[in-house]
């Protein structure tokens, strides 16, 4: 088996070995739609742990400056704003199918060069080679056909460009509100996968890019820590997810009293004390042959 450096936000590797290959699990189905259509709420939760993400990612990616970007799957522009600071980049489009997540995107203070169009990861609405990278942050595992986004990213990276993708490390418990789901799943909740969370895997994610023609396909995690005021802070911010807040609408006071007791419990938390928090992503990188 190969050994692949996991990262962390801090810049220190150590090695981890990669399971073998594998392929999407058979009889998998996609599963219910998620909408993101709220760019504050999006921002306040997942944004900004999507930006804790961007800075392990691009330096693993060693791209020089002044290259065309194309940020497929946007959102509320967390890691476009980072990809600008920290790439100089000569232009970057940002692509999304949500206009309220834009419209967060735009008024950000480092995306006013950035070109912003309503699109679908599908067909993504920009020109064939019209890219040197071409990525997708947190994007993959919400697309109902993970292969056909692959060669979508094939299609408008130049030749020789790079095209690659971070997402959360579902099946290994890296999404940051893991500690909420494990806690409700003791009363039987049974959350609800993305579409497509089977290509969230290192095995899976290295298949899709090779089967799309890919080239110098590597694989790495990345860990991060977000810190948080107190426990309540943390709590508060979960429920800006709407996976998380149909959960806590569905429960009862006392229901969601003591589930509040049994997050408090795994994460070590103490009243009015400063929480961290970690989670860990998935990526992936090749090249255009």
């Amino acid at each position: 088996m190969n050994l692949r450096p996991l990262a962390t936000e801090h810049g220190t590797q150590v090695t981890r070995q990669e399971p073998p290959l594998t392929a999407k699990p058979p009889g998998s189905a996609p599963g219910p739609g998620f909408v993101f259509d709220d760019g504050a709420a999006y921002e306040l939760v997942m944004g900004r742990w999507s930006a804790l993400v961007a800075e392990p990612f691009l330096h693993w990616l060693a791209l020089p400056e002044e290259l065309a970007w194309l940020d497929i799957g946007c959102g509320d522009g967390s890691f476009t704003e980072q990809l600008v600071r920290r790439q100089a980049p000569m232009s970057v489009v940002g692509v999304d199918p949500a206009p309220a997540q834009l419209d967060f995107a735009r008024q950000r203070t480092g995306t006013s060069h950035v070109r912003f169009l309503v699109g679908d990861a599908l067909a993504l609405p920009v020109p064939a080679a019209s890219a040197d990278a071409a990525v997708m942050a947190l994007v993959l595992f919400f697309v109902p056909d993970p292969l056909r986004s692959v060669h979508e990213l094939m299609r408008v990276t130049r030749r020789g460009g790079t095209l690659a993708a971070y997402h959360w490390d579902m099946e290994g418990g890296g999404f940051p509100l893991q500690p909420i789901i494990d806690a409700a799943r003791a009363d039987g909740y049974k959350p609800h996968q993305p579409p497509s969370a089977w290509a969230a895997t290192l095995q899976s994610s290295q298949a899709l890019w090779r089967e799309a023609g890919a080239t110098e396909v590597e694989t790495c995690q990345l860990e991060v820590a977000r810190g948080f005021d107190s426990f309540d802070s943390y709590w508060h911010t979960a429920q800006a997810n709407p996976r998380m807040r149909d959960l806590f609408a569905s429960l009862s006071p006392a229901g969601l009293q003591r589930l509040s007791e049994r997050v408090r419990e795994r994460l070590g938390a103490s009243d009015d004390r400063p929480l961290v928090c970690t989670a860990r992503a998935n990526a992936v990188k090749g090249r255009r042959p």
